[in-house]
């Protein structure tokens, strides 16, 4: 293609010279490492870095221009430099006018709210027999690609899509996060359905107030750069959920355990085998089997069963897909070394979260709930002491210890926190290291206790200060309990 068509609609502000203008473009690229003869390279800011400082190297790897939202930072550039008026949705604009319209071959089915989106993707997958795309990875036919992202960049979604079709896939099922859509890495993707899970309090360091971040979130049920979701899908029963209102053009179901939503789940049964319920939809009733545990997966499987039918799917289709999903990694994920009480692993990583993994942990009727959690460092530190709270307030022994702690002091985390759990008499204990303290609290428990690992979920590492580490709390706990003389029970 051609530069001014690979461009257009891309928000250019500086008219294109001829000669540029015409280049013939042989691909895209937002990191200058991998600019080859004839890209474009697009220069916007990043978390640790301006584009721009890499524009020169990105040029003398051949790239044909720079596209960048700011002026070239010397003048010898400013020939094959393209200002346009937001770098992130000008990239996005040129993956569709170059790749070509993601809708037209694939249908896609976006998946935004604070909690519940990872397992609502992996069900809506198992229902569509999709590919999946999300903080845990990106799924093509039973491959799993890492993801640096919970969404992707535009640029590297267009290449996944590539993937979905090389595959014979025809549906994509996608977390999109409030970050995404603010930044606009799914500007100008046609989404087939949108779905909202629920609204709490979180990212408040990137978004500010609650407001600013659901309006981000609403942007997935609007025009952003392409046409708006053919379906809206809702939780009728979350009150951010009922402000949702999609245009003409969008048709909306709504999913809920109230009367009046549009598909309903009532007859609930729950236990540590999973759950059961009947699922309702217009004149027609079924019933509904998961391994999944806790209420709040009926709202993730009611939300699943909703994107299902938007796709036209039957019912009975849609119960077969989500019968056939056994598990999501790090989402309440069980550990069995043979031992005489629970042990799960959850990535609860809020107070809402985190609320809703101990609810789930007080409907197995366990003696005791010990629930270890940390905070992130280098994010909201208002969300620390309301963790600490849900924490204390909800269990029967609490372990407060470290997450990803990132550039902060640890132990200033820690102390963050208190404030929140020194609020309830509950029985705690601090251990900022958290090997350790996953051993403190599995030699804590006793028969019939249920010990809750909370905040890192799937995560196979631990960022501390300027190193990265392997870390799984999944495998430490088999470790330890293994160490603790259970693997003999099970051998």
């Amino acid at each position: 293609m051609r530069l001014a068509e690979v461009l257009e609609g891309a928000g250019v502000l500086t008219a294109l010279k001829e000669g540029l203008a015409g280049r013939v473009v042989s691909g895209l690229e937002y990191d200058s490492r991998s600019v080859g003869n004839g890209r474009i390279f697009f220069a916007f800011p990043g978390a640790k870095a301006d584009g721009r400082e890499y524009a020169r190297q990105a040029l003398g790897l051949g790239a044909a221009a720079v596209v960048s939202e700011g002026e070239p930072p010397s003048e010898d550039l400013a020939a094959q430099w393209i200002r346009v008026s937001h770098g992130r949705r000008a990239l996005a604009m040129a993956c569709r006018n170059f790749y070509g319209p993601a809708e037209r071959d694939l249908k896609l089915t976006g998946i935004t709210g604070t909690n519940g989106k990872t397992t609502t993707a992996y069900l809506t997958g198992a229902v569509m027999g999709a590919a999946v795309f999300g903080t845990i990875g990106n799924v093509i036919a039973g491959e799993t690609l890492p993801a640096a992202n919970t969404t992707p960049e535009s640029l590297d979604l267009y290449r996944l899509f590539d993937r979905v079709r090389a595959k014979g896939g025809r549906h994509v099922a996608m977390e999109v996060s409030s970050h995404a859509l603010e930044l606009g890495r799914t500007f100008g993707l046609a989404f087939h359905t949108a779905v909202f899970t629920n609204f709490t309090r979180d990212h408040l360091d990137f978004h500010q107030t609650m407001e600013a971040y659901f309006e981000a979130k609403k942007k997935l049920f609007q025009a952003n750069g392409a046409a708006p979701p053919r379906f809206a899908v809702t939780n009728a029963d979350d009150e951010y959920g009922s402000r949702i209102r999609p245009g003409p053009e969008t048709n909306l179901l709504t999913y809920g355990l109230n009367p009046g939503a549009d598909l309903r789940a009532t007859g609930i049964e729950m236990g540590m085998e999973g759950l059961r319920f009947t699922l309702r939809y217009q004149n027609r009733s079924l019933p509904v089997r998961s391994t999944l545990v806790g209420r709040v997966n009926v709202y993730n499987i009611l939300a699943a069963c909703s994107a299902g039918v938007a796709h036209g799917l039957d019912l009975d289709v849609i119960a077969t897909g989500i019968a056939g999903l056994k598990a999501v990694p790090g989402r309440f994920e069980r550990v069995d070394r043979g031992q005489p009480f629970f042990t799960v692993v959850d990535y609860a990583h809020t107070d809402d979260a985190l609320r809703n993994a101990i609810g789930v942990a007080r409907t197995l009727h366990p003696k005791r709930v010990i629930t270890l959690f940390g905070c992130g460092g280098d994010r909201d530190r208002s969300k620390r002491p309301l963790m600490a709270m849900a924490a204390g307030e909800l269990s029967d022994f609490v372990v407060l210890t470290s997450d990803n702690p990132r550039s902060e002091d640890p132990a200033a985390i820690v102390n963050d926190a208190l404030v929140g759990l020194r609020r309830f008499d509950t029985p705690h204990l601090i251990e900022v290291d958290r090997e350790r303290a996953i051993r403190a609290a599995l030699q804590l428990a006793g028969p019939g206790d249920l010990v809750l690992l909370a905040g890192k979920g799937h995560e196979t590492y631990q960022i501390l200060g300027d190193r990265t580490i392997e870390f799984d709390d999944r495998e430490v706990a088999r470790r330890v309990l293994d160490e603790l003389g259970f693997r003999r029970v099970m051998e």
